[in-house]
């Protein structure tokens, strides 16, 4: 199908785009990638009046250090997660992660951004930047706000971002050393969204879990902190016992929609499958 008619604007600043969401309000979409709005807009499930394109808009790239902290634009593509130097040091889960989303095409215009801001629960971020306790730095006519990844994500399509607001940077605190990280994705073809999805950053000291985060993806409504297999995990050592334990806490917690990848049996059991399996990856990694 076609789009409906829409006036195209391309602001050249951050500034710029704010004004244009302001001025037109709901009847504005912010255009980054692409991959998630045009094909929503050529089904008609969108049919914005004005199309705000910010891809034009240079602060919104690249990829930084700040002391302890990475900074990655919002406008920065997959690829160039992959291909960082300063995430392959510090933050080697992005990089690692951003392989499995989507195919090359997709990973050479697909945002970071865009993939967070869109809050699809089968968008692959969500979670990534859960278990990277990493936040998010926002603008709109009132300046800049920031805030955490976890409780960032509401619902399905549903985040803290405001309508009149645009998604500047992501803020991930930079590995320690010592830590395990992993992501394991099911899905059934290359460019498909998860079946069921886990992300895990994990510290330990001595032979037991001094820190964990677990974040599962598309198994509800929107991506999921695992607290309670977080906590089943804290203190203990990592074995067949206190995987199950996690693995049960995380299954207890998902609400997956059946759809093509499976039935709600099914993925609420992988999803048990992709914590074990990210959990033993990540201790692996620990050094």
């Amino acid at each position: 199908m076609i789009p409906p008619r829409f006036e195209y604007h391309a602001p050249r600043s951050v500034g710029e785009a704010v004004a244009l969401l302001g001025q037109w309000g709901s009847e504005a979409k912010l255009l980054a990638g692409g991959h998630s709005l045009l094909p929503m807009m050529k089904l008609r499930f969108a049919e914005p009046a004005h199309l705000i394109d910010i891809n034009r808009i240079p602060e919104l790239r690249g990829i930084r250090e700040e002391g302890s902290t990475v900074v990655i634009g919002a406008m920065t593509v997959e690829n160039e997660l992959i291909s960082s130097p300063i995430l392959q040091a510090r933050v080697p889960l992005l990089c690692e992660a951003a392989q499995l989303i989507a195919d090359p095409q997709v990973r050479n215009r697909g945002t970071i951004g865009g993939d967070i801001a869109h809050g699809d629960p089968g968008n692959d971020h969500p979670a990534l930047s859960i278990a990277l306790d990493a936040s998010f730095v926002l603008e709109g006519p009132n300046g800049r706000r920031t805030v955490a990844a976890d409780g960032f994500f509401l619902g399905t399509y549903m985040t803290l971002l405001e309508e009149n607001e645009v998604m500047c940077e992501i803020r991930v605190p930079a590995f320690a050393q010592g830590t395990g990280w992993a992501y394991e994705k099911l899905k059934r073809k290359t460019g498909d969204w998860a079946t069921a999805g886990c992300a895990v950053v994990i510290r330990k000291s001595g032979d037991t879990v001094s820190h964990v985060r677990i974040a599962l993806t598309n198994v509800a409504p929107t991506a999921l902190r695992a607290e309670a297999a977080e906590a089943a995990l804290l203190g203990q050592p990592l074995n067949v016992a206190t995987l199950q334990s996690a693995a049960d806490a995380a299954i207890a917690i998902c609400d997956p929609a059946e759809d093509l990848r499976g039935d709600i049996e099914y993925k609420t059991a992988m999803t048990g499958q992709m914590v074990k399996r990210a959990l033993t990856k990540a201790w692996g990694r620990c050094s």
